[in-house]
């Protein structure tokens, strides 16, 4: 792995990385929510679009480093993508923390 990082395993622009993800988590929930206010019955349509925007706008922001910043390619992949699997896990655990009563109530 030092072969590949250098001697440290975390990317200078981590904390640019965290605020990315918060931002994207907070401008998705406010498009789910937007969408569920305005038509409740196609609540999935709307998470699945904001779930692909997410994936679209991280393979950019990887895309764009990795154009633009020659060194460090691999540690900033390695660290976003921890940091993308850490979101998403707790996104679905929060959803299914979430939907358990409602299965519930349909048994």
């Amino acid at each position: 792995m030092l072969a590949f990082t250098g001697n440290s395993l975390v990317h200078p622009f981590i904390w640019y990385v965290l605020a990315f993800f918060v931002f994207i988590t907070g401008f998705t929930y406010y498009l789910t929510r937007l969408g569920y206010n305005n038509d409740p019955e196609n609540f999935q349509v709307y998470y699945f679009v904001s779930m692909g925007f997410r994936v679209v706008l991280c393979i950019g922001v990887v895309a764009l480093y990795a154009y633009f910043y020659k060194e460090g390619r691999l540690q900033f992949v390695f660290n976003f993508f921890a940091l993308y699997f850490l979101f998403t896990g707790f996104e679905i655990y929060s959803l299914l923390a979430n939907l358990r009563p409602h299965l519930k109530k349909q048994n």
